[in-house]
């Protein structure tokens, strides 16, 4: 449902104006009237005439005419009929700022869901409750009870916390950083995030949105609206909890390296939302967006007037993932005919501390009409030669007459506001260190060429669906969440997973029989649902060439797990050919309680627990979405091939990771799966599945289209 009504409403009800000053009834009716909202105001109090001149109404039903917002600030008993009164109005848009709802136990959070139920029985759409209401500098209008009315800008910001509402509001308003729309979300009974981003998508007044969120009412529906919404304007997000514990136990490898925070970074990079851990990380990434024309490349030029913060810059822009630009011939010609004696024509740029505020605008010119630059970053320390506003009076004028962006940096505190406010005059924000700086163009850089990928489709396969469908029902009609190994193969095979020849056997003769039908060497490996990581417990025998050694391998593997689990069912043991040497990766699932199907991808065997080297993706994904999983992993050269060492198979190992999450989107009842080893060869050379572990659950939430 659009959200138009919160944006051009031309009425307002506060129920539960208040005629005392440090009530929030009166604060708030205060901040609509004096941020000039130029419609109309209908206080609303049983008890008073008229409240900050205004006149009051005992009811909302007295009121005369439509009303198109209605505020209910009133104690938590009596919010619902309050609402109710609302729809009976003909009130369609509330904001419900009243706590003592879901947030302070069952009862509340019975009261919150009669609350919900009263909306939807009279088509009310409202924020909250538990929230602080909602800022509008285009209509314009305060109805917040936080002090101070933001400027106007082209940031929309919601907030799950109110605490953290009045925080961003203050800061900014100090930082002269301005708004176009600003949202408290509070409970978010009725609107949520994914409401807003689907509102904002549109907005011709926002140019980035910001959020601060403590969850996601609903992941496959945020992970949509996010997706829409970031290929039309930047999401940056900041995500509190990251580090919250309660994680639950997980028996795959997959589920413990997860962590209960990787669902929401694996969403966060699959819809391009911008990830930053601060208030201060928000607003430096959003400036860049919000002031600056795009970002076209990673080429970034340095203009400084000291070596020490140049050089900084320059680790910063490794660090980020950008290039240090390297200037013309001709351009470095020109810096030259410039600079002083002691200056530096080589990027970073050294002006040194000697030049005036004119060297530095000519030589800011000169590098953002070079050809290879695609963004400059402009350094000042304060010394006695030139003042920071003088600086900042050149460069602000030269930054706008180039459509690149450009990011200054006046170092200190104490000597350089003037120099601020310079640039905030002409609509630019300072850096108070390089490294923030760079830390907005590589926000910039990462959305850029996360918007250049296609949106893509998931690939479709040819899967024995049959199969696959009734190897789960199987096991789940006998109650076992663990899969046999034969059931295992049996399901990757109706995936389309290559593996090795094996069979499941019951005694070492025929153990014997299978090995030599398949070929030494072969691989033996206890078969028990009660055995998780078979490897850990010494559960499993490689390179078995003779029937002797079979034999033995049997005998070892069985009593190594029964060691490991005493009372363990044995169903026997799997031998398996033994595959050539290879690449090894793990691939596995994990089911997110907000988000569905977890698809992980990273180094496998030994090294999985030991570098802990995943990335990850909400399923189903696209042949794209699983490409950007392997170029995140730290071991990404390796499967490039490095040090004489081939590439591996980069189709084969990206088929498998879509296979996966297809076979996870479309079967909720899986758990958990672990595929550790694949083993993975050259290119065209293809893939091969030699271990896995599939658990079964209760179906989880549907997953994301």
């Amino acid at each position: 449902m659009h959200l138009d009504g919160f944006r051009g409403f031309r009425s307002i009800a506060l129920i539960g104006a208040s005629r005392e000053e440090r009530k929030i009834g009166h604060g708030m009716l205060r901040n609509i009237v004096e941020s000039g909202f130029p419609g109309a105001v209908y206080p609303v109090n049983p008890k008073a005439d008229r409240i900050l001149g205004l006149a009051c109404y005992p009811a909302i039903g007295d009121v005369p005419g439509e009303v198109d917002l209605a505020i209910i600030v009133l104690p938590a008993p009596l919010v619902v009929d309050a609402l109710r009164a609302c729809g009976e109005k003909g009130v369609r848009h509330a904001i419900v700022v009243s706590g003592g709802f879901r947030e302070s136990g069952p009862e509340g959070a019975a009261r919150e869901r009669e609350l919900l139920e009263v909306a939807h029985r009279h088509g009310i759409r409202f924020l909250g409750p538990n929230c602080v209401g909602l800022i509008d500098t285009e209509l314009p209008v305060n109805a917040t009870f936080v002090l101070g009315m933001p400027a106007r800008g082209t940031i929309a910001v919601a907030s799950q916390s109110g605490a953290i509402c009045g925080a961003i509001l203050d800061w900014a308003n100090a930082q002269r950083i301005g708004f176009s729309r600003f949202v408290s979300l509070g409970n978010k009974a009725d609107i949520t995030e994914s409401d807003l981003l689907e509102a904002w998508a549109n907005d011709d007044a926002t140019r980035v949105i910001g959020m601060y969120l403590e969850d996601v009412r609903d992941g496959p529906r945020f992970l949509r609206a996010a997706a829409a919404t970031s290929r039309r304007r930047p999401v940056v997000v900041i995500k509190g909890g990251r580090t919250a514990a309660g994680r639950r136990a997980v028996l795959s490898h997959t589920g413990s390296l997860a962590g209960e925070d990787a669902a929401y970074d694996a969403a966060f990079r699959q819809a391009g939302v911008m990830r930053v851990d601060s208030i201060e990380d928000l607003f430096d990434v959003a400036a860049g967006f919000s002031e600056m024309p795009p970002l076209r490349g990673d080429r970034v030029a340095i203009l400084t007037n000291a070596g020490g913060p140049g050089i900084m810059a320059t680790d910063a822009v490794e660090r980020g993932g950008l290039a240090l630009a390297v200037l013309s011939p001709e351009t470095t010609a020109a810096l030259l005919e410039i600079l002083p004696p002691a200056g530096s024509a080589r990027n970073p740029v050294d002006l040194t501390g000697s030049s005036d505020a004119e060297i530095y605008a000519r030589c800011l010119d000169l590098l953002l009409a070079d050809d290879g630059v695609d963004a400059c970053l402009v350094l000042f320390v304060p010394q006695v030669v030139v003042p920071a506003e003088e600086v900042a009076g050149q460069v602000a004028p030269a930054i706008h007459r180039h459509q690149k962006p450009v990011f200054t940096s006046l170092i200190g505190q104490a000597t350089i506001g003037g120099g601020v406010k310079v640039l905030n005059d002409h609509g630019l924000r300072n850096f108070t260190f390089p490294e923030r700086s760079v830390a907005a163009l590589a926000g910039m850089r990462r959305y850029a060429l996360w918007r250049a990928r296609p949106a893509g489709e998931p690939p479709r396969f040819e899967f024995d669906e049959a199969a696959a469908r009734e190897t789960i029902a199987a096991a789940r009609a006998a109650g076992r969440p663990l899969l046999d190994p034969t059931e295992v193969r049996r399901l990757l095979a109706a995936c389309g997973f290559h593996q090795p020849g094996a069979a499941l056997v019951t005694d070492a003769e025929a153990a014997v029989a299978a090995a030599e039908r398949i070929g030494y060497p072969v691989a033996v490996k206890v078969a028990s649902a009660d055995v998780v990581h078979k490897s850990d417990v010494g559960g499993v025998r490689l390179g078995v060439t003779s029937a002797a050694s079979v034999r033995d391998a049997v005998r070892e593997v069985t009593a190594a797990a029964l060691a490991a689990v005493p009372g363990a069912r044995i169903d026997g043991a799997l031998v398996q050919g033994q595959a050539r040497p290879g690449t090894e990766l793990l691939l596995g699932v994990s089911r997110d309680p907000v988000f569905g199907p977890l698809v992980g991808v990273g180094l496998g065997g030994i090294f999985t627990e030991a570098l802990r080297d995943v990335a990850f993706r909400i399923a189903p994904l696209t042949r794209g979405e699983a490409e950007a999983m392997l170029d995140e992993l730290r071991a990404a050269p390796v499967l490039a091939g490095m040090r004489g060492q081939p590439a591996v198979d980069r189709s084969a190992l990206v088929d498998a990771v879509c296979r996966l999450a297809r076979l996870a989107a479309d079967h909720p009842e899986v758990r958990e799966i672990d595929i550790n080893p694949l083993r993975v060869y050259g290119p065209g050379e293809g893939a091969l599945a030699l271990d896995a572990r599939v658990i079964l659950g209760a179906p989880g939430p549907p997953e994301a289209p």
